[in-house]
């Protein structure tokens, strides 16, 4: 997970800033709404008036200032959908009493405008029954003259205004749906990464504690160490949550110095991956576990995902080793990139005991494993080999996480 990326579900949208900023998007799609429908009426509507009441100067000059009342009403369509789709419809009725050589259609566009706002922004009861209102004037149409083509036509703009408001409400929804996919995905990785890193800190440091403990009297130079080692884990593990706070945005985590001594090294300590293998190997041979690590291929230049997935999945393979492998005091992990795939082996000496989540691969920590390694693309198998011990091997494929 790239903790310097923003994903578009991030909780960061939530930030005050964000919310002006979409706020202030929301007044300009209102306004360009408003310039674009007062264009369309006063191009369509407007112009039949001028035409059609070019002979008589009063019922022009009355057409032409309900023609404007519709244009100032379209202002309002978008929080008052409603009242401004009844004023649209009633002074468009009124110009086409006026001039009856506008179309019915033409006089109500204004009204067939709102209508599309109403459907897609309104309920959709209050929409079907402002669909059925609007359709009511078609008798009008045939009456004027205009015939079974001028029902056709103005029931067809209507229902067209109605249907293009529906695709649009149809669009938001699934936009939102998508938006809220992502804001759960996103919650979920930073579910596995808070529990990969606070399992492992925790199991090794409970480890480190008994032992400081146990030796506390009889040998205190030990003790220390095993101090210095919670220590050092705990400081490791507080410097990635506070890297996986970022997410949440920038100002919610607190001052870097809080992370370790305030040196610049440690607050730029890079993120987890198989260049710091060694790292977390050092942490669990501190608990007195031998650990073996091989490499084989370039592990350069892995695509992040890949990189991440296979450090975290070594991670909880071997905090399943201190938690649940009874007797195990070695292990061995194997890392191998031949171009196409990078495998990861986990292996140890250890008993699982019966019943334990381990062995029945339904702890949150294999799952969290085999999400992982879905999310690339790749394969996992845990379970007992036949040598004894448990082990865990994934097959990343590198292209998968590009």
């Amino acid at each position: 997970m790239d903790r310097s990326s923003r994903q578009p579900g991030d909780v960061s949208a939530d930030v005050p800033g964000d919310r002006f900023a979409g706020e202030t998007r929301g007044e300009s799609a209102v306004r360009a709404l408003w310039w674009g429908s007062a264009g369309l009426v006063l191009a369509v509507p407007g112009t039949s008036v001028l035409v059609a009441g070019a002979g008589d100067g009063l019922r022009l000059s009355l057409a032409v200032a309900l023609v404007l009342v519709q244009v100032l009403a379209l202002r309002w369509q978008v929080c008052a959908p409603v009242l401004v789709l009844a004023v649209n419809a009633a002074t468009g009725l009124a110009v086409w009493a006026l001039l009856p050589a506008v179309s019915l259609t033409g006089a109500l566009l204004a009204a067939q405008v709102t209508l599309c706002v109403l459907s897609a922004t309104g309920p959709r009861r209050t929409s079907v029954w402002a669909l059925a209102a609007m359709c009511l004037p078609a008798p009008l149409a045939f009456g004027a003259g205009g015939g079974p083509t001028g029902v056709t036509v103005y029931l067809l703009a209507v229902v067209l205004a109605w249907t293009a408001g529906q695709w649009r409400r149809a669009q938001r929804a699934r936009t939102e749906a998508e938006l809220r996919r992502a804001v759960v995905e996103e919650r979920a990785r930073i579910a596995r990464e808070v529990h990969d890193v606070v399992a492992h800190t925790l199991s090794v440091m409970v480890i480190q504690a008994g032992a400081a403990d146990d030796v506390f009297a009889r040998r205190p130079d030990q003790a220390r160490q095993a101090l210095r080692a919670i220590e050092t884990g705990a400081r490791s593990a507080l410097g990635e949550l506070r890297l996986l706070l970022r997410a949440f945005g920038p100002g919610d985590v607190g001052d870097e110095a809080d992370v370790g001594d305030g040196s610049a090294g440690e607050r730029r300590r890079p993120g987890p991956s198989l260049a710091r293998l060694d790292e977390l190997a050092d942490t669990v041979r501190a608990t007195g576990m031998t650990v073996q690590v091989h490499r084989e291929g370039v592990l350069d230049g892995l695509p992040a995902t890949v990189d991440l997935a296979a450090y975290r999945i070594v991670q909880e393979a071997l905090t399943n080793t201190l938690r649940h492998a009874v007797g195990a005091d070695e292990v061995s992990v194997r890392v191998t990139a031949d171009g196409e795939c990078v495998e990861v082996t986990v292996v140890d000496n250890g008993r699982t005991p019966q019943g334990s989540s381990a062995s029945a691969g339904a702890g949150r920590g294999l799952v969290g494993m085999r999400e992982r390694v879905r999310l690339v693309g790749g394969s996992l198998r845990a379970g007992p080999p036949a040598g004894g011990g448990f082990e865990v091997a994934a097959r990343l494929p590198v292209e998968g996480g590009s």
